[in-house]
């Protein structure tokens, strides 16, 4: 199909992407890659009557090490995420989630600040942000605004951002032992189930666990029966297995589709936390 007519503007910095998104009203839309809503424009499930293109602002670009977090900056595309030597050696897990997101066209397209903003419920980001304990930050006109990746994401498609608002990065400190596993629909590589580990581990104990679930739900969320069944216990495979046994069981209804039943999902829930769990252990 073909999209209905629209503006298309393009931002030389943060500052004029602000101006003209406001210019635009509420039918404006920011793009960068592209590839979450032009898909949608050609549906016409979207209809922006303005496109305000941050793709090519500097200051939206690269990932930097800053005051003991990884600031990644929203117009970053997957490549470079998954090819970034700081993400390899200092927090692996969205390094290979990055690699993991559909083929090389889409990698070297879609950005970081557009699959968060998106929020599909199959994207792979929103599960190792919430892993993380990432922020989100946000600017608008009326200035700047950090959400926290577990109050971002609100439901389908759904999350806490303002018409006016644009997501400058993403950022979080730096866990090594944390990981990404996941079902990925062949077509796609969109996750059928997808499970981000991080654990926190002091002296061969697990102090915290954050574990964070896509996939299988209308949206991202974190695997609190599974966090509660590690903590303060012993870093050890049996432990990882215990935990692993519980997980889904407190989820409420689950996605089904031509891909996957909700009764598979709930069972590969199980087997994905078990393997990013078993991987975060490898790398503590």
């Amino acid at each position: 199909m073909i999209p209905t007519p629209f503006e298309y503007a393009r931002a030389t910095s943060l500052d004029d992407a602000l101006v003209k998104l406001k210019a635009a009203g509420e039918g404006g839309k920011i793009i960068a890659g592209g590839h979450s809503l032009v898909p949608l424009m050609k549906l016409r499930l979207s209809e922006p009557q303005a496109l305000v293109d941050i793709s090519r602002i500097p200051e939206l670009q690269g990932i930097e090490e800053r005051d003991g977090k990884i600031v990644v900056g929203a117009a970053t595309v997957h490549h470079d995420v998954a090819s970034s030597a700081v993400l390899q050696a200092r927090c692996p897990a969205v390094a290979e989630a990055a690699a993991s997101i559909g083929d090389p066209q889409v990698r070297n397209r879609g950005t970081i600040g557009g699959s968060v903003a998106h929020a599909d419920p199959a994207a792979d980001m929103p599960a190792v942000l919430l892993a993380l304990d990432a922020e989100i930050h946000l600017k608008s006109p009326r200035g700047p605004r950090v959400v926290k990746a577990a109050d971002f994401f609100r439901g389908l498609f759904t999350v806490d951002m303002r018409h006016d608002e644009i997501i400058t990065s993403v950022q979080f400190a730096p866990v090594r032992s944390a990981a990404y596993a996941k079902l990925h629909q062949r077509a796609s590589h969109y996750a059928i189930v997808g499970v981000a580990a991080a654990l926190d581990v002091r002296d061969g104990v697990i102090a915290t666990a954050r574990i964070g679930l896509t996939g299988a739900t209308a949206h991202a969320v974190r695997l609190a029966g599974v966090e509660k069944a590690l903590a303060g216990q012993p870093l050890s495979q049996e432990t990882i297995e215990r935990a692993a046994g519980v997980a889904g069981q407190d989820l409420g209804e689950l996605n089904a589709d031509i891909h996957a039943s909700a009764e598979y999902r709930r069972a590969m829930v199980q087997v994905f936390a078990r393997r990013a769990l078993s991987s975060a252990m490898a790398r503590s």
